[in-house]
């Protein structure tokens, strides 16, 4: 069966159009930094408000065609050994600051690039040495992305011994060739292996993630995917829709080439996703975001994504990585030199930031809450003292006459085709100047 698209199917663009932040990236710069300097220094205006760390790990077996994250592949192990020792560096700097001074973290993240491409040696090595300044025995939700065909059961043991309590497996597809097309690392054998040895370790939680509309994608082979991924019963599984932002090999291919991107269209996509969800539920899982579906019998919940929309503060380690303290936004270096340089220098290496308003803090969180499908105004009345029906009443009004929203009994609430298409309505929220900028 070829790739089904309907005739009103709008072509996957080149851009980003998933939203994770706000304002946008793109207006973030370095003239700010010291204004993220005074933050960390300062103690936080509310030290009941969570914070959590997020640790970069910027290394790949190879990079996927639709991969737009600071990765590196083909680094040897005294690379990532100096890495290494960076990042537990960095980690000690910041607990000098008087923003941190006391508090415990509520999350922790590994992402990447790959985490599971450290070794357990240098795995247990970097966590001895964040543990000589902070320990997140208190943290409610340690979480540590994995690709497949790094894993170990032995390597496995190590993560889970560290304290993680979340384990999210990028498998993204099960067929081989779509894989393979994609410019993925591990194949469908080391899906199920993984997997299983994951299940024998004992993780409280296992997310899975796929992704709609892969290049090679068909009807028959998402299907398949679909009724695999079930048969794994996963605690949560997270679905994207394949995007190509501007940094990736497939958007470079499309403008070399003055073709569109051979990526399933956003109507295709957004029903495939759609299918999926409701395999799930007919299984008995729930719906708990616009990408996520969850087994509510053994799922503890999303502590690092609900703190993060509902504005705890984010130390942000590693290379490139991005970080909100106190009402001010921060992206490190993003290349190895500079990162590494000012590192070695003593230097906590912010390249740029944003101090943002309280208007500013209020769409961010709304926005970002938007993809939960539902919010409660009291939430917003109590925290602002702004009512987001009045304030924002243009945009909720588009939204209904749209049938993308409800607005009624103290919440807004999407509709399932509102939910599925999220990120594309968010910018309307935007402040003015921020509607027609590059998001990235």
């Amino acid at each position: 069966m070829e790739l089904d698209v309907v005739s009103h199917d709008a072509a996957t663009e080149i851009g980003s159009r998933f939203i994770s932040n706000y304002p946008p990236f793109s207006v973030w710069l370095p003239r700010h930094v010291p204004a993220a300097e005074a933050a960390l220094d300062a103690p936080p205006p509310d030290s009941a408000t969570p914070i959590g760390l997020y640790l970069h790990i910027p290394f790949c077996r190879k990079r996927c065609h639709f991969c737009y994250f600071r990765v590196y592949t083909g680094r040897n192990s005294s690379e990532v050994d100096d890495y290494v020792q960076a990042l537990s560096r960095e980690v000690a700097l910041y607990a000098r600051r008087g923003c941190l001074r006391g508090r415990q973290f509520d999350f922790v993240y590994f992402g990447g690039g790959t985490p599971s491409f450290l070794s357990s040696e240098q795995l247990e090595r970097l966590v001895a040495r964040i543990r000589e300044h902070w320990t997140w025995e208190h943290a409610r939700e340690v979480t540590f992305e994995c690709e497949p065909g790094t894993l170990k059961k032995s390597k496995l043991q190590t993560i889970r011994g560290i304290g993680v309590t979340r384990l999210s497996l990028g498998i993204e597809h099960f067929d081989d060739e779509v894989l393979e097309i994609n410019g993925r690392a591990h194949k469908s054998p080391e899906i199920l292996r993984a997997y299983a040895w994951a299940r024998e370790v004992g993780f409280p939680q296992i997310n899975v993630d796929l992704i709609a509309g892969m290049v090679g994608e068909t009807e028959e082979k998402w299907v398949e995917t679909v009724d695999k991924t079930l048969a794994l019963r996963p605690d949560s599984l997270t679905i994207y829709q394949m995007e190509v932002p501007h940094n990736t090999d497939i958007a470079r291919q499309s403008r070399e080439s003055g073709r569109a991107t051979p990526v399933a269209g956003w109507a295709t996509k957004r029903r495939w996703v759609d299918y999926a969800f409701n395999v799930f539920r007919q299984a008995g899982y729930v719906v708990s975001s616009a990408y996520t579906v969850v087994r509510p019998s053994e799922h503890q919940g999303f502590v690092y994504r609900d703190a993060i929309w509902h504005g705890a503060h984010m130390i942000g380690t590693g290379v490139a990585s991005f970080g909100h303290v106190s009402g001010v936004h921060y992206q490190n270096e993003d290349e190895w030199g500079p990162y590494m340089e000012r590192l070695a220098r003593g230097e906590l290496p912010l390249a740029r930031a944003l101090p943002i308003t309280a208007h500013q803090r209020l769409i961010r969180e709304m926005i970002l809450q938007l993809k939960l499908g539902r919010l409660e105004v009291a939430y917003f009345q109590d925290k602002f003292g702004t009512d987001i029906r009045t304030t924002f009443a243009e945009p909720f009004d588009v939204l209904v006459r749209q049938g993308y929203a409800e607005v009624g009994n103290g919440a807004i609430t999407l509709s399932r085709e509102g939910l599925l298409r999220v990120d594309g309505l968010l910018p309307g929220f935007f402040e003015p100047q921020f509607r027609n900028v590059r998001y990235t």
